[in-house]
């Protein structure tokens, strides 16, 4: 009897897991062997103060929530320790809040990871990292779209002050 209820709580498991991958816009998967407490403490406080779970889950487990989820691209980065972090909102937060704390802490392994629904390798999670934040890529948007405004005004402000000069 005990052995079905812990068949069930695996398959209960993996069942959370499997709907974690297919609602999140990006999943991270790192090596996290060699970091302390405080490491994984502090990593994990930046991670959830940007809306990013973060868990340490067993390969076994992840391997059958990859395949039910059709992503089994993912499980030759499975192996040795594994914490994964899942993110729906934002897609490059993980990234790059994991590969800033990479920079800083040589423990931590970028593995690879899924960006909406797309299996990628750690090179990839690198140049998604460097890219800017949403907000910062909204207000290079937005400068973009006033420059021509800002120089139309410019130019008038320059015939006005010339006319000036002439009269």
């Amino acid at each position: 009897m005990a052995n079905v209820k812990v068949i069930q709580a695996k398959q209960e498991a993996v069942d959370v897991i499997t709907s974690k991958f297919r609602e999140s816009a990006t999943t991270v998967v790192a090596d996290y062997r060699g970091l302390n407490v405080a490491q994984v403490t502090e990593l994990r406080k930046q991670l959830r103060e940007a809306g990013i779970e973060f868990q340490v889950l067993k390969n076994s487990l992840l391997r059958r929530a990859t395949a039910a989820a059709e992503l089994t691209e993912l499980d030759e980065v499975l192996t040795g320790p594994t914490a994964v972090a899942f993110s729906t909102e934002d897609v490059v937060a993980p990234a790059k809040i994991l590969n800033d704390f990479a920079k800083k802490n040589d423990a931590l392994k970028l593995k690879g990871a899924v960006v909406e629904g797309r299996v990628v390798g750690e090179d990839e999670i690198k140049a998604l990292a460097e890219l800017p934040s949403r907000e910062g890529l909204l207000s290079m948007l937005l400068s973009v779209l006033q420059a021509p405004v800002r120089n139309f005004a410019l130019a008038v402000k320059a015939v006005a002050e010339k006319e000036e000069q002439g009269a």
